[in-house]
């Protein structure tokens, strides 16, 4: 047959040869044929462990576990503006002067991308600029030129000819993304892709993309402050919930060495309803102010408004306020935010979330140099928490003069001399210590 009876073109017709697989009948299981990949037992299987690369951003290297690792695939995400593609452009940069680079931007020409290059002061010999949208010439010039570094500048930009559907969509970007699994696992190319988010703040497409990556970091930030922070939501080369800041400058980004001391800067000294917490972000500890305002409810149902905290944590410590400490806190609207654009979400925060809270609706300050941590029960007992060792140093180093732990985390350690370390078992006894 010559011509189409679907659409009526002749000569369109094209032969394809099917493989004949051969069924087991005992199992349902088939056989492709023969492949090079062989069982090995885990004792047997030979482990070369390569170098991490280093970048000149200390707190990019310790959100991906201690370096960039080589064939690893990297996925950035972020709300528009927020910077990434100017954190690329610098990490490029600096990789630059240890092996090739391809930066491929399906977003911008390469004209945008010299005068943001010119003006983060960036230039290198080995660093390539590549406009291109179509993955076949991508995968063309990556084998041509043999790059150690792939950016991809994005991934929802990016086309597979043979897919047929619009680009972006759930198929291009899944098909896409193998393409570079591929590259980076074939090759032993580092890829770092772009992703672009959601108006709920999630990376767009599907969410095996997020599946197929080695390491998901999502950068977030307000448009409206300078500083920027990298979070780790996932690594297969090191720690989760790993933490860096960063501050948004006229050449480029700068990191910053201790985002401890920016949390606590515009702290009012007699201020009441401020706590200060010792949070763990990673392996990292921060220091945080909690801010709270208690105010007299003037309609029907209380408020409860809370930004950077979670919302179902708060009403939960104003319950247990409630039951456990006597303060009558149903007629109260309630608004708490971790000052500094930070988000807290672990069960050590609850302690100065309380403290914050009382002390608004007492009107009492609390000691500038005193911070909390503990988890808060339902019974009103304060729990241990994890890495106390590392919580206390952190604050002792930062001049903090006395530290409320739970009791429980007392036992098998000696506390720094330069800090009084005060253990505490119920949410009464703490509320007297801190507000008298």
């Amino acid at each position: 047959m010559g011509r189409c009876p679907n659409c009526g073109e002749w000569n369109t017709l094209v032969e394809e040869v099917v493989t004949q697989t051969k069924a087991n009948t005992a199992t349902g299981l088939r056989r492709t044929g023969t492949s090079s990949v062989q069982p090995e037992l885990l004792g047997e299987v030979k482990f070369e462990n390569e170098p991490r690369i280093q970048t000149d951003l200390e707190e990019l290297n310790r959100v991906l576990g201690g370096g960039v690792v080589p064939g690893s695939l990297v996925l950035i995400g972020g709300d528009p503006g927020i910077g990434k593609s100017t954190l690329l452009l610098q990490v490029s940069s600096q990789l630059s002067r240890q092996g090739k680079i391809l930066y491929v931007s399906g977003e911008e020409s390469a004209n945008q991308i010299k005068m943001r290059a010119d003006r983060l002061n960036v230039n290198s010999d080995q660093l390539y600029i590549y406009p291109q949208t179509n993955m076949d010439e991508i995968r063309a010039t990556i084998n041509e030129l043999k790059p150690d570094a792939v950016v991809i500048d994005s991934v929802q930009t990016m086309q597979e000819p043979e897919v047929q559907s619009a680009t972006g969509s759930v198929a291009q970007v899944r098909e896409v993304t193998a393409d570079l699994m591929k590259i980076a696992k074939g090759q032993g190319i580092t890829v770092f892709v772009v992703g672009h988010v959601t108006k709920g703040g999630a990376i767009a497409g599907p969410k095996i993309l997020e599946h197929m990556v080695d390491t998901v970091l999502y950068f977030e930030g307000d448009l409206n402050h300078s500083y920027r922070i990298l979070r780790a939501v996932k690594n297969r080369f090191g720690s989760t919930n790993e933490l860096g800041v960063f501050e948004m400058r006229e050449g480029g980004l700068a990191e910053v060495t201790n985002p401890s001391e920016i949390f606590l800067e515009e702290r009012l000294k007699d201020a009441t309803g401020s706590a200060i917490v010792v949070s763990m972000e990673g392996t990292r500890p921060i220091l945080v102010e909690i801010q709270a305002l208690i105010t007299a409810s003037v309609f029907g149902n209380a408020q409860r408004t809370a930004s950077g905290l979670d919302r179902n944590r708060v009403s939960l410590i104003m319950a247990v306020l409630e039951k456990r400490a006597g303060l009558m806190l149903q007629n109260q609207d309630a608004y708490l935010k971790a000052a500094g654009g930070v988000k807290l979400n672990e069960p050590a925060i609850d302690l100065a979330m309380a403290i914050s809270i009382a002390s608004s609706y007492k009107d009492r300050g609390t000691n500038p140099s005193e911070c909390y941590v503990g988890e808060l029960g339902l019974t009103g007992e304060i729990r241990r928490v994890t890495r106390i060792e590392e919580r206390v140093a952190e604050a002792a180093k930062l001049g903090f003069n006395r530290i409320m732990v739970p009791a429980n985390n007392l036992q098998g350690w000696t506390p720094p001399k330069n800090i009084e370390v005060i253990g505490v078992s119920t949410l009464s006894q703490a509320l007297k210590l801190a507000l008298g």
